[in-house]
Order: structure tokens, then sequence, then C-alpha cells
């Protein structure tokens, strides 16, 4: 007697499970990191995505976690190298395609164990001993800088090299030292809960501000040390008239619209007169004047306010030689207060000295089209601004990505103070160094030791493809000379070789100034190792059906809820009628029919 099947999920659910389940992931993670792979380094080729998320619905961009974010992947499995990628991006700023295809790469070469039937637990364990072994041997053979000077040439160099695979690279004697003073003045007076020199990617956006301004060359980019900039908000008739600059000004910061105030209900006033009517009108310029004189009595001389500042306060400022913006963004309302010292205010009743900033000096500046204001010279040197210039939105956009990736090496570097050769020197040294561990493993583990090696040798490998050389060449080379050094390949020394992208073959990337944050590599081999280890614990993957699917549930289709009951019932009589050849108007049966209701 044949027992009933057990229906544990809903119908129309997709399950896939077992040894081909994996293997379509691992397959899925390397079709995917194929598509980033020709972005890795100075000779990455860009990316141009249309995407309706965009700003401009095109972004063009060889930043991994930026492309990454765009695809808009739908597989399970392949999400956690988008997961991975935005992890290195929030953490270090740079490397977010080294991670992906490091991911891939050590998928790929585990790929024959899994077809040959070895245990995911097993091949874990072992994934994560090699990423562990990996890990320490870079904290342990890093380059320390202590010194004051050694420290500035450090953050240059790792500048230089993460401005390398950008779209500015070709500017980086520009940029570089801008980054670099950008963030030795944000973190000169920055103590934070993770110590001083490691600041988040939000406490970092908050301090250094980047402010796009299309139009003219790159190369007028400029940095506001120890300042804030932002561009002119709108503002109404009478702003020409304003002074636009002050040295020494006393800065008021406000959450209160100065303007006439339409009523946002309705109202009805009922009146005996016109000259009723004509009181209520002076009544609501009294409110807006008492505003007004409250502000130029606290000895402001500049007023900021993210609310509107209309036409009259606006001219009324000006007759008193005040300048004052309305709509100001709160993001650079809040830098200007940290700079300045300035309190937010919400109300005019009581300005007090105590709520005033001030710096400097303050100037409107004309940049382009734009016109900025600058405040420069302010109490708290912790802040300040980097304006760039460019020809089109998506040139500046890039931009700010290859700016802000930059800053967070920098600011990385400044922390660990910890340097390693790029280039692929280093992950050619940890593949020398894995294998020669693996030989004291034994049983399966070897194998799997020495896979998570060779997989360290895509970053090389990819840099030479990319620049168009022969990657079997350049690795031959690679290999050759940390043969020829095997005792300084076994302490670090020799993890200075790297692949030449100026004249082929391979050089000394170390005295050529390619630096890497130690950070950058640990969390790259630690996220690319947790990454791994995670699409091999997938055994199963289950599909549910949409819960809108008309065919997945029993709920009416999208839309139908907000009919009414008679309406659908109607409908489906319409189709039950329709099926058997009758229609509404039809006879529907002995003994029924319609009943016409009023109108």
């Amino acid at each position: 007697m044949m027992k009933p099947g057990i229906i544990l999920l809903r119908e129309g659910t997709d399950t896939s499970q077992g040894k081909a389940q994996l293997i379509s992931n691992i397959n899925a993670c390397t079709a995917l990191s194929q598509t980033i792979c020709t972005t890795l380094g100075p000779c990455g080729m860009d990316k141009l995505i249309s995407s309706p998320t965009s700003n401009t619905g095109v972004t063009i961009s060889n930043d991994g976690a930026t492309i990454m974010k765009l695809l808009q992947v739908e597989h399970p499995a392949a999400k956690a190298l988008v997961d991975v990628s935005m992890s290195q991006d929030a953490e270090v700023g740079d490397g977010t395609t080294s991670v992906v295809l490091l991911t891939a790469s050590i998928l790929q070469e585990i790929k024959g164990f899994v077809e040959e039937g070895i245990h995911p637990c097993i091949l874990m364990k072992y994934v994560k001993l090699a990423g562990d072994a990996a890990v320490e041997f870079i904290k342990q053979h890093s380059n320390v800088c202590t010194e004051v000077e050694q420290e500035e040439e450090m953050l240059l160099k790792c500048a230089r090299t993460a401005l390398n695979s950008k779209l500015i690279a070709s500017h980086e004697d520009l940029f570089a030292p801008m980054i670099v003073r950008a963030v030795l003045t944000t973190l000169a007076n920055s103590n934070t809960s993770q110590g001083p020199g490691l600041i988040s990617a939000t406490h970092l956006r908050n301090r250094i501000a980047i402010q796009k301004v299309p139009g003219g060359d790159v190369r007028q980019s400029f940095l506001v040390s120890n300042g804030v900039a932002f561009p002119k908000s709108f503002s109404y008739a009478g702003f020409e008239q304003m002074p636009k600059h002050f040295e020494q000004p006393k800065i008021l910061l406000l959450n209160v619209e100065l303007e006439l105030k339409n009523e946002k209900e309705n109202a009805e006033v009922r009146i005996e007169n016109p000259a009723d009517y004509q009181s209520i009108v002076n009544a609501e310029y009294d409110i807006l004047y008492k505003k007004l004189q409250a502000c130029v009595d606290s000895g402001a001389h500049i007023i900021l306010s993210k609310l509107p500042i209309g036409d009259i306060a606006t001219q009324y400022f000006a007759d008193r030689h005040r300048f004052c913006a309305g709509r100001v963004s709160a993001d650079n309302l809040q830098r200007v207060a940290d700079a300045t010292g300035a309190i937010m205010q919400t109300s005019v009743s009581s300005l007090t000295p105590e709520v005033i900033g001030t710096c400097g000096e303050f100037q409107e500046k004309q940049v382009g089209d734009a016109r900025i204001n600058i405040f420069t010279d302010t109490p708290n040197s912790s802040t300040c601004t980097i304006v760039l210039r460019g020809g089109s939105d998506q040139f500046i956009a890039e931009s700010e990505r290859s700016v802000h990736d930059a800053l967070m090496v920098v600011s990385r570097s400044l922390h660990g103070k910890s340097v390693v050769a790029g280039g692929g020197a280093v992950e050619m040294v940890l593949a020398r160094y894995l294998r020669k561990m693996s030989l004291g493993i034994e049983g399966k583990g070897q194998l799997i030791v020495s896979a998570f090696a060779k997989a360290l040798e895509v970053i090389p490998r990819q840099l030479a493809e990319n620049a168009g050389f022969d990657t079997t060449d350049v690795l031959s080379l690679l290999h050759s000379s940390l043969t020829s050094n095997d005792d300084e390949a076994s302490n670090g020394t020799a993890a200075a070789y790297g692949v030449d992208i100026v004249n082929g073959g391979i050089c000394n990337t170390y005295e050529r100034g390619i630096w890497e944050p130690a950070l950058n590599k640990i969390h790259s081999l630690a996220a690319a190792t947790e990454a791994a280890a995670l699409i091999l614990s997938i055994d199963e993957t289950v599909r549910n059906p949409r819960s809108q699917a008309p065919d997945a549930t029993g709920m009416p289709p999208p839309g139908a809820g907000n009919k009414p009951l008679t309406n659908m019932m109607g409908n489906a009589m319409d189709a039950v009628n329709a099926s058997k050849g009758g229609s509404r108007s039809g006879n529907l049966g002995n003994g029924v029919s319609y009943m016409k209701g009023r109108g």
C-alpha cells in the first residue's frame, strides 16, 4: 500500500539541492566575477550601465562596488559577492573588485573537489585555515612606518596607488596631495570611539565634503582646508545687493521660515469692514519684521536657514549689510555648525552670543557657472571641502567615487601605519607561503590549501591580462623571482616583485612606490574567505513563488483588492456565463432574473 505524500511547501515552490546545486552556485559567482574582472588595475576598462536608479540614468565607472550595486543581481547565491563588495567599500574603500575576484577564484579552484564528492565541511575547514594563515602572514611581514616623514610619504604613495586605477589617474599629482592634506586636517582633532586615525565612512563624509561643480577643467578642482564650502542656494530679488565678503563674521544658523506664510488649511475670517482685513495683513508683516530684527540685533553678519528666506527678508538683510541664504541643505548646515561653533536655532526669541558662530573669512566665489559660499579659518579645523570640476556629470560622479575611495585608503593607512607592495606582489608571496604550508598537512587538506594558494594568483594574472601582456610569461617571471630568493620569500622581504604595467614583465613595486595599506589586503582576504565558505555551506536553495502571482495563491490578482465585492462577483458570473455561451442580459436559469435598481 502506497503512503500518501506529505506536502510541506506551497505549490509552485522551486527546490534545488545536492552537489548540482552547489556547483550551480559556484558557476553563478564565477560568471558574475567575469563581468567586472576587466576593470581591475590601472589598465582596467570602464563599464557603462544604464539604470533607472542612477541620477543621470547612465553610470560610467570601474569601481567594483558601484558596478555590483547597479547590476541588480537576482541569483540568491551570487548576491553574496555583492555583499562582500559593499562590505569592502564601507570598511576600506578600495579593493572592491579584488575581493570579488578572490572569492570567485577560490570557489572555482574548489569546484573540482566538490565534483569529486568531498564533503563541504572539509572544504570549509581548510579554506578558513588557509585564509587565517594568509591574514596572519600579512600582519607579521607588512612594512611599518613610524617616523612622521615616513608617514607622509606612505600616505602619498597609498593615495597615488588608489588613484592609479581610477578615471582621474592622470591627475594624481593634483589629487593625491589634496586628499592627504584633507585627511590629516580632518583627523588632527578627531578622536572617535574607533581610535585616533580611524573613522567610519559616514563620519569621513561628514567631515570632508565633496562638492561637484559642472564645467571647466578637472585641474581647476581645489581644496578648502580648515573650512566649509557649498553652492549658493535659491535666492530672491535683492540678493545681489548683499555684501559677499566678511572678515571675522558672526554666523547664525536657523531652522526658521523667514517669509510670509500661506495658510496650510482652509480658514475663514469674517470682518466688518476693509480696515479689519488690512489689520490682519499688517499683523503678519509685523510678525515677520520682528523675526528679522531679532536676527539683526543678535549681531550676526551671516544668516543661514534650512527653511526658505523670502524676498522681503532678503531685501531687509541687504539694506542692513547682512548676508542670508535659505534652503541650505541639512548636511551643509551641520558642517558649518561643526566648523564655526554655531548652534542651530528653531526660534529667534532668545538669540544669545553662545549660539553665534564665527570664522576667519567668508566670501562668495564664482566657480564656473555656480557661486560657492566659502567659510575659511574656522575655529574647528577638523572640517574641509573638496570642490570637483569636470566637463560632464558622469565624469564628475566618477571623480567623486574615486576621491572617496582614496580618502578611505589614506585614513586606513594612517591608522594602520603598515603597508605592503601592490601590483600582485603580496598575493604571489602568499601563494608560495601557503604551498609550503600545505606540505605539512596530511590528507585532503593539503590539496585544498594548495588550491587556495593557486586562487590568489588571479590578481597578478588579471592585472597582466588587462594590460595586454602574456599572463603565462608574467607569472613565470614572478615564480622565478620568488624561487631565486627563496629565503627572502619565506620571511616576506621579497614581497615586492609584482606586475610591471608600464614596460611589461615584473618590477620591484615597493621601490616604484606602489603601496597598499595592509588593512586593505587583510580585509580582502578575510572577506573573500568568509564569502567562499558561505557559498560552500549552502546545500539547498528554495525559491518561493511570488505572493502576487495569481497562480501561486488563492488570492485575487493585484488591484482586485481595491474593487468592490459586487464587481468581483459580477466578473466571476460573466466568466461562468460566457463559458456556457450565455450572458448577463440573457436567461440565467429557471426563476432567476436581474432586478433593476433606481437610477
